[in-house]
């Protein structure tokens, strides 16, 4: 994010007035220092800002505007744009870190603002089974807490290479309907919730190997908020 606001400023500062390089070059600088302490959310509202200033003085220059009229502009939609990834979104995320630790159970943000939860066979399905372990109800329960109607769910369900296609592929369908229903069971609408199964197409470790097919044996889970229109 630096660079590529740093470096629109310093080319847009060698075609502006010197008023207009300065807003730019004021709303940039702030965004960009701040970005040393800040939470997910709040890099993504200042590199918004940032790139968004600097857009919007490019535009109005262009378009016989002032510069620095719109890089107020640019600045306040470039936040909202990169603020697509919301408090709560951050608040669940760390709830879902603080739940999982030292489970092996990945908890990420996706580069398309998703929360991703990824649970391996040790915490969701034996082999050739699709009924969710006792041990991956804590993880669920704490997904399913505080989703109000805006988030929506996708489960996708993944098996390792074992057994043929004929097999594999309702397999892992069977697997994300079981955590589809789980969550349903506890205040997660249905209707709110996507399922797919994937079979073994998607392997993220050499069926090779009982560790691999381990970790090929899983479930993900996506919560996402609606996109702006």
């Amino acid at each position: 994010m630096k660079s590529l606001a740093s470096s629109a400023a310093v080319s847009l500062n060698t075609r502006l007035p010197a008023r207009g390089a300065t807003v730019i070059a004021l709303a940039a600088a702030i965004a960009l220092a701040a970005c040393a302490d800040m939470s997910e959310r709040q890099k993504g509202t200042a590199g918004g800002a940032a790139i968004g200033a600097v857009g919007g003085a490019i535009l109005s220059k262009a378009t016989g505007g002032k510069a620095g009229t719109g890089a107020v502009v640019g600045g306040a939609v470039g936040a909202v744009a990169g603020n697509l990834w919301s408090k709560r979104m951050e608040d669940k995320r760390k709830a879902m870190e603080a739940a999982t630790q030292g489970t092996g159970i990945d908890v990420v943000r996706t580069t398309d603002n998703q929360l991703k939860v990824n649970i391996p066979a040790d915490f969701s399905f034996d082999v050739g089974r699709s009924a969710v372990k006792p041990v991956m109800v804590p993880v669920l329960d704490k997904l399913a807490q505080g989703l109000d109607a805006t988030v929506q769910v996708q489960v996708i369900g993944h098996t390792d290479s074992s057994g043929s296609d004929a097999v594999n592929n309702p397999l892992s369908l069977d697997r994300a309907e079981a955590v589809r229903d789980y969550l349903s069971r506890h205040g997660v609408p249905a209707a709110r919730i996507q399922v797919e199964g994937r079979g073994e197409r998607e392997p993220v470790a050499d069926n090779a190997t009982p560790d691999g097919r381990a970790q090929n044996r899983r479930v993900e889970i996506f919560l996402r908020e609606p996109q702006p229109s």
